[in-house]
């Protein structure tokens, strides 16, 4: 037993001779590697500063940004590491790295594949910017204010007040209704008046009453499309330019159209006919109701003889 003893202290301290010997082999390689480590992380460092300025004025997205540059400082610091461990003679270490990394990225890319999606479609929406806060949009069949971008979703915020939180893959892959682009809505109203009307009076007086209303575009001029006969009017649409993008002045806009031309039309004596139907009664093949014979069952019991047409003298006798 004292045997195994001495050996394993012997073996011991064999190993840590050699240890020792090699570390001070490698104390110009360890002494290099520090100066690598130490000047890599400061020249990291100012990389990343260099690196957020530089996106700073391509993207106005704090957060891409500050992304950017973070994945740029660890790609940095990155390389600084392998190179240290190179000095150090660790080049297999380096390779196992890589080949772990590569396939722990690999699978982790599988996993997260809709994660990543949306990620990536965030950051093509930032640098295209097919929108942007405050922005009045239609996406995926809701309409409101873009309230906030973030690197995975868009949130929408519905003029009903409902916030709805949309996937930037959902948003960058469908069509985007921005309204706020133009920063002009136009305002599409039908109406219809009677046959008997004057056409000509009709669109000037249509014309004279929305010409004033607060926030109508002065370069986009309103103009009346007459559509179609219809069954109980002749049809036409008046579409008005707004020079704005906001719902209320959208509504309020349209709501002050409608009242105007109600009296103006009051006033000049148009008339908007109400829908008319025609019911026939006829049971054989279009026959008209007023030539259909009324027909009736008269009453077995008389109650009165004047409604017979009889004279009470003509009445029967009951004695007889």
């Amino acid at each position: 037993m004292e045997f195994d003893i001495n050996t394993a202290i012997n073996l011991i301290i064999d190993k840590l001779s050699v240890w020792g010997r090699e570390f001070v082999r490698m104390l110009p390689n360890i002494a290099m590697a520090a100066i690598v480590f130490v000047i890599g992380f400061f020249i990291s460092k100012l990389i990343k500063r260099l690196a957020l300025r530089l996106i700073a004025k391509v993207s106005h997205n704090v957060t891409l940004n500050r992304l950017f540059a973070t994945v740029v400082y660890v790609f940095a610091i990155g390389i600084v590491l392998f190179i240290g461990l190179s000095v150090l003679g660790l080049d297999k270490a380096v390779t196992s790295i890589l080949a772990g990394a590569g396939i722990l990225g690999l699978a982790l890319a599988f996993a997260f594949q809709d994660i990543a999606s949306n990620f990536m479609s965030g950051i093509f929406m930032s640098f295209r910017k097919p929108l942007k806060v405050g922005d009045v949009v239609k996406l995926k069949g809701y309409m409101g204010k873009v309230k906030e971008i973030n690197l995975r979703d868009t949130v929408i915020q519905t003029f009903q007040g409902h916030l709805i939180t949309i996937p930037n893959k959902d948003v960058f892959q469908n069509p985007i209704e921005n309204y706020t682009t133009l920063n002009k809505r136009r305002f599409d109203l039908d109406i219809g008046v009677s046959y008997g009307d004057d056409l000509d009076l009709v669109k000037q007086v249509t014309l004279d009453a929305v010409k004033d209303i607060p926030d109508i575009s002065k370069t986009s001029p309103t103009t009346i499309m007459f559509r179609e006969f219809g069954d109980n009017s002749i049809n036409f649409r008046v579409r008005m330019w707004i020079d704005s993008a906001e719902q209320g002045t959208f509504s309020k806009v349209g709501s002050e159209a409608i009242q105007r031309i109600k009296k103006a039309y009051d006033k000049a004596g148009i008339t908007i006919p109400f829908p008319t139907r025609t019911l026939d009664f006829g049971v054989k093949g279009g026959v008209p109701l007023s030539e259909i014979p009324i027909m009736t069952q008269p009453s077995t019991e008389v109650d009165d003889p004047e409604d017979l047409g009889m004279d009470m003298a003509d009445a029967p006798d009951d004695d007889q």
